[in-house]
């Protein structure tokens, strides 16, 4: 009789996890579209569930909601997918670039090269929060999002000042208030969108500012 009794299958927990991360990214992707298409409040859950082919439930399950869901989108642009905005900062490989590299003027330009690849993908979900200021939620989501990239900057300028590399008398504080205003978006928008500076334009003048901005020998 034994001969009869089939093995049990192994559960496949590898082939789950890919399934659940393939409907994580076509959420993602389906959200990014109606949000860009539609705007914040004329996109609904049952709109984007609809396009991705799940159901309202597992986007709540997901993303906790609509203003988590948006958030979401937004990270996934900074980090250039949603498969790699799953993987925590420092070890993407450009963040472990400028980590990894002991020249701080080598640093601030491996830093410039990452933002106008940034800017280009988050600036029109950032025009979709601007223009929804007034929904639920959104007030406490554009806080997170400057909390998080004053907290990079913090974390930025200090390894430069451990290393000694500041101006005389600029002080880690200072450095990560001069690198959070340089690089924000609305200075990108401003010199790339309104202006039509060529992106390689803008790296450059970044990275030339942040050098005599911060470092005390920025040559």
């Amino acid at each position: 009789m034994s001969a009869d009794v089939k093995p049990r299958r192994r559960y496949d927990s590898s082939r789950r996890q890919a399934q659940a991360a393939q409907t994580r990214h076509d959420i993602l992707a389906a959200a990014q579209a109606m949000f860009l298409e539609r705007g914040y409040a004329r996109t609904t859950l049952a709109n984007i569930a609809a396009r991705a082919g799940v159901v309202v439930e597992t986007i709540y399950r997901a993303f906790g909601g609509k203003a988590g869901l948006f958030k979401a989108v937004i990270e996934a642009a900074v980090a250039g997918g949603a498969a790699r905005a799953e993987i925590p900062a420092e070890q993407r490989h450009a963040i472990r670039a400028v980590i990894a590299e002991t020249d701080p003027r080598r640093q601030l330009e491996l830093y410039a090269a990452t933002q106008p690849g940034i800017h280009a993908r988050t600036g029109p979900l950032l025009g979709v929060l601007a223009d929804a200021a007034g929904e639920p939620g959104l007030a406490e989501l554009r806080s997170q999002l400057e909390d998080q990239r004053l907290a990079g900057m913090e974390r930025f300028a200090q390894a430069l000042a451990d290393r000694g590399a500041l101006r005389p008398g600029l002080s880690a504080a200072e450095a990560r208030d001069v690198l959070w205003t340089l690089n924000a978006h609305d200075i990108h928008d401003r010199l790339v969108v309104q202006r039509g500076w060529p992106p390689e334009r803008y790296r450059d003048w970044l990275a030339l500012t942040l050098k005599h901005a911060l470092l005390a020998d920025p040559s």
